[in-house]
């Protein structure tokens, strides 16, 4: 077979099957209803052995567009005398035969659970979730379980600078092409899901003490971890009662908003405490050394482990 496109003029004149529609429209977005899971369920239980399907709900099915209409749909679910409890399913239903989408019931076989559902492009029909039905051997009436899929959004490409988005949408994921981060809007607040800010030294050269070893951190997808180097004491001695700074600066963007950060050094043979602090605080970004004994000149301060704190 020849290679062809459509809608062109030289593809049937323009026209476009069904099928061929589908074929293209299916990746126009995601099967399942518009919206998100903090709205009213689509399908509730009805009076008796019904279910309801809410007014004024839109969907897309292979790219075919779907809505309940502006009135409640009520759906009957079959009587279960089978002596064992039967699960059904709601489903939005792309019929093949006639092009439609409609929500219907899908009865299940009792004992065996929920049916499965029919997808893929073999088949006349196309389904989507929209709730499980339970229905127990001689009920009058029904539980429904909502199982709506959502449609969902797409990743928008942006840059830091331009995150402000006066309608953001439960479930948006940004990807930041500056910071190479990939965002995610909970309903309240953007998050990283994915970033590497890759090794970063944060040396700060002080006059009372020197970098022996390279001070790094990196943050990955919201947290930051640290490898402290060791630091030399090059003043006079300092006093077990005296704070110092040591040449560390966590930078602005990779430092913790509102908690210090606590962390054990060695001098010698004595253990000594040291304090990352918090963006909120005076010292932001800053380290110093807080509980210690007498440290002469020359003395090394060696932390023992690594830090972690979540930025985002």
């Amino acid at each position: 077979m020849a290679q062809d496109s459509w809608p062109s003029p030289g593809h049937n004149d323009r026209a476009v099957t069904d099928s061929e529609y589908e074929t293209v429209a299916a990746h126009f977005s995601g099967d399942g209803v518009y919206g998100d899971p903090t709205e009213t369920a689509v399908v509730t239980a009805g009076v008796g052995l019904t279910v309801t399907v809410a007014a004024n709900v839109t969907g897309s099915l292979r790219g075919h567009a779907w809505t309940s209409g502006t009135s409640d749909v009520t759906l009957a679910v079959a009587a279960n005398s089978s002596g064992q409890t039967r699960t059904d399913r709601v489903v939005l239903r792309l019929d093949r035969d006639d092009w439609t989408v409609r929500a219907v019931v899908k009865q299940g076989t009792p004992g065996a659970g929920p049916p499965t559902l029919t997808t893929g492009d073999g088949f006349t029909n196309y389904e989507a979730l929209l709730a499980n039905v339970t229905i127990l051997n001689g009920a009058g009436s029904v539980t429904v379980a909502r199982g709506e899929r959502y449609v969902g959004s797409r990743i928008r490409p942006c840059t830091s600078a331009s995150l402000t988005d006066p309608n953001p949408q439960l479930g948006d994921v940004t990807w930041e092409v500056d910071t190479k981060r990939l965002r995610l809007y909970d309903g309240s607040t953007k998050h990283s899901i994915y970033s590497n800010s890759g090794i970063i030294s944060v040396n700060s050269p002080l006059a009372a003490w020197s970098n022996e070893v390279q001070s790094v951190i990196q943050e990955r997808n919201g947290v930051v971890s640290t490898r402290f180097g060791s630091f030399q004491r090059t003043a006079g001695t300092l006093a077990a009662g005296n704070e110092s700074r040591l040449p560390v600066l966590i930078p602005a963007a990779y430092r913790h908003p509102n908690r210090d950060q606590y962390g054990i050094a060695i001098v010698g043979t004595a253990a000594c405490r040291f304090i990352v602090h918090a963006q909120s605080t005076d010292r932001a970004g800053q380290v110093w050394l807080v509980n210690h004994p007498n440290i002469a000149s020359g003395a090394f301060v060696l932390p023992i482990s690594g830090m972690s704190w979540v930025v985002d």
